[in-house]
């Protein structure tokens, strides 16, 4: 009788990931497509960034956030596709429940901050159109520095008490995930208590967090194109709705991948796990491949500093095999 109630009680401290489980022996043809989206991730964002950080013209606030919310893609890709490799390329893949309980509060505490990120975009957006002769005074480091570190605040007060609430759960019905992170409802298919709190907090978190940042983002930018239009000058009306339509297209790509995946996940309880672990890996990386392409071929200061970046590194090769060949005069006859 004592062995069964300690097996009843007992809960599993290492779980083993399985990506993609349907896909059974054939999941390592999945290592090749999505190193190459890593790849692509690591090299937009990085160039973006370095253009960003070795520019001195772009040393201003704006340009400061687009790198910020950039590093951040990275970091969230990093968090996620390494062990995702991992998982493929081998039958399974080990992982103690303090390192999921981590990878899971790191994935969502980047996607929350993402959010956050845009909601200082924002702000910024429109002090600079609505209040531009204030603007240096307004906005200056010491500010932005205090709103990100309130973004990080917040993002951390709203990931925290999910990740606490799935530290407390009985994993007894079994340890494979079947996920290729330690995904929060993948996790809690695994309980074997009641776990309606951790379902009512987990959506009542992110119901009210995308809502009241939906209300901000549309105040905001409202009022932004509003005195955009006010706007006397001709070419500085164009600029400022140029980088506005940056700005909200960067948020309708970090938005709609989220709130899609969520709607989908309750709404097609039938579909494959695999399809829901697609729909997982497409709004975790979207954004991170979408972000340096909108910033770096819509933005006009990022986008001339790219190309005298590219223009530098051809003729300089051209110029290299140049002076390797003697002069045209001395070529023999």
């Amino acid at each position: 009788m004592s062995r069964q109630n300690e097996t009843h009680n007992a809960s599993y401290t290492d779980f083993f990931l399985v990506g993609f489980p349907g896909l059974q022996e054939t999941r390592s043809l999945l290592i090749l497509p999505f190193s190459c989206i890593y790849l692509v991730i690591l090299s937009a964002n990085g160039l973006v960034i370095y253009t960003v950080v070795t520019q001195r013209s772009l040393h201003q606030p704006m340009y400061a956030l687009i790198a910020l919310l950039l590093t951040v893609n990275l970091c969230a890709a990093t968090a996620v596709v390494p062990t995702m490799l991992f998982s493929f390329s081998t039958r399974y893949y080990r992982i103690s429940l303090s390192c999921c309980l981590i990878q899971m509060f790191s994935i969502y505490f980047l996607i929350v901050f993402d959010c956050n990120i845009l909601l200082v975009m924002a702000l910024d957006r429109y002090i600079a159109i609505c209040y531009p002769l204030r603007y240096p005074e307004i906005v200056t480091g010491q500010m932005l520095t205090g709103l990100v570190g309130l973004a990080a605040m917040r993002s951390t007060c709203i990931v925290a008490p999910v990740v606490v609430l799935a530290s407390r759960v009985r994993f007894c019905r079994s340890n494979i995930i079947r996920h290729f992170t330690c995904e929060h409802m993948a996790l809690m298919k695994l309980s074997c208590g009641d776990i309606s709190l951790n379902k009512t907090v987990g959506l009542a978190v992110r119901v009210f967090n995308r809502v009241l940042d939906m209300l901000l983002l549309g105040t905001s930018y409202t009022r932004i194109i509003h005195a955009a239009f006010r706007i006397s000058s001709g070419g500085a009306r164009s600029k400022a709705l140029n980088t506005c339509s940056s700005h909200l297209l960067v948020i309708f790509t970090v938005y709609s991948s989220t709130l899609s995946s969520s709607i989908v996940y309750r709404a097609a309880r039938s579909a494959s796990q695999d399809v829901h672990n697609l729909l997982s890996a497409l709004y975790l990386l979207l954004p991170c491949l979408a972000n340096p392409v909108i910033y770096g071929a819509r933005t006009k200061e990022i986008r001339q500093h790219l190309v005298n970046i590219f223009q530098r590194a051809g003729p300089q090769v051209t110029s290299e095999k140049n002076l390797s060949l003697p002069p045209q005069r001395e070529l023999p006859s």
